[in-house]
């Protein structure tokens, strides 16, 4: 199922509905990648929270996605992630190094006006960039 993704000023929110087949999260990643790329994006919010599993494969599309979108120049949230989701993750040795995450859509939308308040008078971010080491 394809998931939709809504423009929010510079920033695409991609709302995950239903659970995702290995085809899906491929998709998902090439649309916005393309998006990312068409259009002048800063950063996409994933939001996951109707996902009772995330597994390894999922995971590493997460970070893959994520990965990407930095290489084009935007920054990437993942939203949702239930705490039962959160705690087999964990079990399960599966993390999101590198990847910054959000309690829901909101946490993840006040995260983004936060820092677009820190953007400098040249409209670059005054924010540290992500690293893959922290």
């Amino acid at each position: 199922m394809e998931v939709p993704i809504l423009k929010q000023g510079e920033y695409l929110i991609a709302s995950v509905q239903v659970a995702l087949s290995d085809q899906d999260l491929l998709a998902l990643q090439q649309r916005l990648s393309a998006l990312t790329g068409t259009q002048e994006v800063r950063g996409v919010v994933i939001d996951v929270t109707v996902l009772d599993v995330l597994d390894s494969y999922a995971v590493r599309i997460l970070r893959m996605i994520s990965e990407v979108l930095a290489l084009r120049g935007a920054r990437t949230i993942i939203a949702g992630i239930q705490p039962e989701v959160a705690l087999a993750m964990v079990r399960l040795g599966l993390g999101l190094e590198g990847v910054e995450t959000a309690l829901d859509l909101e946490d993840a939308m006040e995260k983004i006006a936060r820092r677009g308040k820190s953007r400098s008078p040249e409209g670059r971010s005054t924010w540290p960039p992500l690293s893959r080491n922290t």
